[in-house]
């Protein structure tokens, strides 16, 4: 069973490559092709692949197959959802919050 701490990782390491972020840059004007997506940055199929499947596994794009090829997108409500995380993980607890977590941290031990 994955983990939300799996699944955030997932969203998170989408964001951490150059050539994804150039990819999500391209896609916010809307769908493309992973025949244009090769030809715009000049990345090889295989390493298009490999970026669309991180991409596409962390929610933040979806995609669409016509023919041999697959079309790609973003994916509004995989964003919110990242954005979410990211709020939900940056924003300090209170200290009843903390004092909550740690008591479940020494039960479960």
């Amino acid at each position: 069973m994955e983990t939300k701490y799996s699944q955030n990782a997932k969203i998170y390491k989408a964001f951490c490559d150059e050539n994804r972020q150039q990819i999500l840059e391209l896609l916010r004007s809307g769908e493309k092709c992973a025949c244009k997506l090769m030809e715009i940055t000049g990345i090889s199929q295989s390493a298009i692949s490999y970026h669309m499947k991180i991409l596409v596994e962390s929610g933040i794009v979806v995609a669409r197959q016509e023919g041999k090829w697959t079309h790609y997108q973003i994916d509004t409500a995989g964003c919110e959802h990242a954005v979410a995380v990211l709020r939900e993980i940056t924003t300090p607890m209170d200290q009843s919050d903390l004092v909550d977590c740690c008591q479940k941290k020494a039960s479960n031990s």
